[in-house]
Order: structure tokens, then C-alpha cells, then sequence
């Protein structure tokens, strides 16, 4: 059966839905954008405003003669506090590299942690964090070289490790001792570099295929192997083509209604009309002693009372026709086929 290919009307019309919505769903992507203002609201983020972002912090910080450096792919922090807003994200070797070469590291909700406790206000219980008093604490309980506030915030060395950030953001900062405690731990040198990684941070350190648990690549070598086998099996049964006689015989006529309505269900009578007149040539042409593809309109003139222009139009025409056309199209042909035949 010859196939039918849309044109290009018909293309537009089933394509130009989607291609609105796409439109639409842009459009307002790049509207929340600009909304957004490049992306000053996230969590803890110190332009942020919004209740869980940590403007006041930073602002508090930058009076107390603190600069705050905010990134997002901290490089040089010698002789500053390191702020890491998200340390999980980060490759381990190289968030212990960068906490080797700052003054100080803050490390907020790093994993693994003990144990989980529930956010609440707690007393100090240690020297570090005498003078901030109680504070909102909680998230993850760590151990440490000096432990505060039921050793929910820890500290080793360089690095303090705190298990929920509530004190750092602006809808908590002004609770008891929120704000004394963020200042003791961010302000502890004249330059902080506020690290804000993303998920990106982690998969910049590994290939795609390290990132692929192993039982995932196992499972993909037993599908390769076993799609092998099975190539090799199917193949070893291929053989000669063998001619099977049909287990029904269709009528011309079926087959000729049939393709008719596929025609008409489809819209198709342009390329409807296009299969007749390339039939009708294909069948003058052995008729006029022609090989297939010679222009007919010359020797059908000669034979016929038609002009050599009429016969080329009604052989060759490409305009558009309707159902109607169609069947004068159809009678048209077999009129010029019968003269030829006469002739």
C-alpha cells in the first residue's frame, strides 16, 4: 500500500498544541526568574529576606567589621571562616582540603551524625558557648573534642560542626541567643566565605559511571550478554525465504474499496489523484510503444482529437482536488485511455 504523508497544513495543525504549551511553559520559566531576582531566596542564602534565608546574619556580621564572600565554588579561603551551608554535597577529600587551609570551618548538618534529636532550646553546658547563652539547637548530636548544647553542636580543632541551622536564618536569628551564637562562630575572623554548594559540586568530582551504583552496571552486562545469546540463537535459525500460500484470498475489489476508504478517511484525494494519473501513464505507455516515464501528451495528440496541452494537464496536473474532482479525474482517465486503445 502506498503511504500517505501529511503535508504541511497537517503538520501545523497536530503540531501547533505542543508547540503553545512549550511556548507557555517558557515564558514563565524565564518570568519566575526575573521574579526570583537570580536566585536571592534560597535557604540560608544571606541576600535572602525570607524567613529561612540569613540576610540579618550577614548584615549583622558585615556591622562587627566581617566581609561576607559569598560562593558557590570556594577556592581561596586562607585566613577566613569557611561557612558550608550544605557540606553533604561536597566531595569528602575535598571539603577536608578546603577545611585544612581556612582559619575555621563551620559545618552545618554534616552527616554521619550520631544520632537525631528534636529542635529545641538548650543551655551551652561548655566554655565555648558560655557567653551566647541558650540557643535553638538540635538536627544531628556529634562527638567532639568540646561538645555544647547536648552535642548538637561540636567542636574539633578548626572545625565546629552544628547540627541544625535555625540560629543562622532571619526568622529565628533574634531568639535567645540565636543571634550571639551565629556572630561567635561566623565572625571568628575579618573574612568569611559563605559556601552555598549544590548538587552539582558533587557530580563535577566523579565520572557518570561513578556515579552508577555497581549493582546498576552488573545488571546492564547481564542484559548486553544475554541480548548477545539471544542475537546468536535467532540467527542460527534464519534461513532461505519460503513462499506460504495466503489463508484467505481478498477479492481486487475489497482491496480497491478498502484503500478508498483509507484515501477518503484520511483527506488524501490529492495524492489519490496523483496514484491515478501515474497509473493511467503506466498503462499508456506500453499502449503508445513508450518506455515508462516518456512524456505520452506528444503521441497521444497524434492518436487522439486531444491537444497536446489537455493531455499533459490531465496526466501531470498537480493542483489540488476534492472527492468530486476525484471521480471526474477517474472518468476523465479512463475516457483518454479508451480512445487510445480505439485509436
Amino acid at each position: 500500500m502506498t503511504a500517505v504523508f501529511p503535508d504541511a497544513g497537517r503538520i501545523w495543525t497536530a503540531a501547533r498544541g505542543p508547540l503553545l504549551i512549550g511556548v507557555i511553559i517558557l515564558f514563565a520559566a524565564v518570568v519566575i526568574t526575573l521574579l526570583r531576582g537570580g536566585g536571592e531566596g534560597g535557604s540560608l542564602d544571606p541576600r535572602s529576606y525570607q524567613p529561612d534565608g540569613s540576610h540579618a546574619v550577614a548584615h549583622l556580621l558585615e556591622q562587627n567589621g566581617v566581609r561576607v564572600d559569598l560562593t558557590d565554588n570556594a577556592s581561596s579561603v586562607e585566613g577566613a571562616t569557611l561557612f558550608v551551608t550544605h557540606p553533604n554535597l561536597i566531595d569528602p577529600a575535598r571539603l577536608e582540603d578546603l577545611s585544612r587551609r581556612a582559619a575555621a570551618t563551620v559545618l552545618l548538618a554534616p552527616a554521619p551524625g550520631m544520632r537525631r534529636v528534636e529542635p529545641e532550646t538548650r543551655q551551652p553546658g561548655c566554655p565555648l558557648a558560655a557567653e551566647a547563652g541558650a540557643a535553638t539547637t538540635g538536627g544531628f548530636v556529634y562527638n567532639g573534642e568540646q561538645r555544647c548544647y547536648d552535642a548538637t553542636l561540636v567542636r574539633t580543632g578548626t572545625v565546629t560542626k552544628i547540627g541544625f541551622g535555625a540560629i543562622f536564618t532571619n526568622r529565628d536569628v533574634d531568639e535567645e541567643g540565636n543571634a550571639s551564637l551565629a556572630l561567635s562562630l561566623l565572625g571568628q575572623h575579618e573574612r568569611l566565605v559563605w559556601y552555598m554548594p549544590s548538587a552539582a559540586d558533587r557530580s563535577q568530582q566523579k565520572s557518570f559511571t561513578d556515579l552508577v551504583p555497581d549493582g546498576w552496571k552488573f545488571g546492564a552486562w547481564q542484559l548486553a550478554v544475554a541480548a548477545v545469546v539471544i542475537a546468536l540463537w535467532r540467527a542460527r535459525r534464519l534461513g532461505r525465504v519460503v513462499t506460504e500460500p495466503l489463508p484467505v484470498v481478498v477479492r481486487a475489489a475489497e482491496t480497491v474499496e478498502g484503500r478508498a476508504r483509507l484515501y477518503r478517511g484520511s483527506h488524501a484525494s490529492s495524492h489519490a489523484a496523483s496514484v491515478l494519473r501515474q497509473a493511467s501513464r503506466d498503462r499508456l505507455a506500453p499502449l503508445l510503444g513508450l518506455p515508462p516515464g516518456e512524456d505520452l501528451s506528444a503521441e497521444i495528440a497524434r492518436r487522439t482529437s486531444r491537444s497536446a496541452a489537455d493531455v499533459r494537464t490531465l496526466l501531470h496536473s498537480t493542483e489540488p482536488v476534492d472527492d468530486r474532482g476525484l471521480v471526474a479525474l477517474a472518468s476523465e482517465l479512463d475516457a483518454l485511455e479508451n480512445e487510445v486503445r480505439k485509436a
